[in-house]
């Protein structure tokens, strides 16, 4: 390996290091049930972000508690030697996408029938840490 591809490698690893994230996948909440929590929390700070999501009525918000949990996990198993407090965590990223679809059919009148689609989704949460402090 050249010099230049070893010091861009490093380089790619360390900006790595700095973000960390967690996926939800196949969800049985409806993708658009589930953007109205998400927007509460992106872009806020992690321990903000925990006490929205704590102290929100919807149901959806205890699944994304428990996914920014995990993804605060992750950030701690890559970086041991920084602590949590000083790194000022924040939710850099939460996109939600929609997942596979149940589809049942309802009966209807008159020997008719409707389609009803559960849907799920997918949840992808990526943190980012603002530690410019450092030196």
């Amino acid at each position: 390996m050249g010099v230049r591809k070893r010091e861009r490698a490093e380089q790619i690893k360390e900006a790595k290091k700095q973000v960390a994230f967690a996926k939800l996948n196949n969800c049985p909440t409806s993708p658009r049930k589930m953007r109205l929590v998400a927007d509460l929390v992106r872009g806020e700070k992690v321990e903000k972000a925990l006490q929205i999501l704590k102290f929100s009525q919807k149901e959806a918000s205890g699944r994304v508690e428990k996914l920014l949990l995990s993804a605060i996990a992750n950030w701690q198993a890559k970086n041991e030697d920084v602590n949590l407090e000083e790194a000022e965590l924040f939710v850099k990223e939460i996109r939600v996408d929609g997942g596979s679809m149940l589809k049942r059919l309802r009966p209807a009148p008159q020997g008719r029938a409707h389609r009803i689609r559960k849907r799920s989704n997918h949840v992808t949460l990526v943190l980012g840490a603002n530690n410019n402090t450092q030196s």
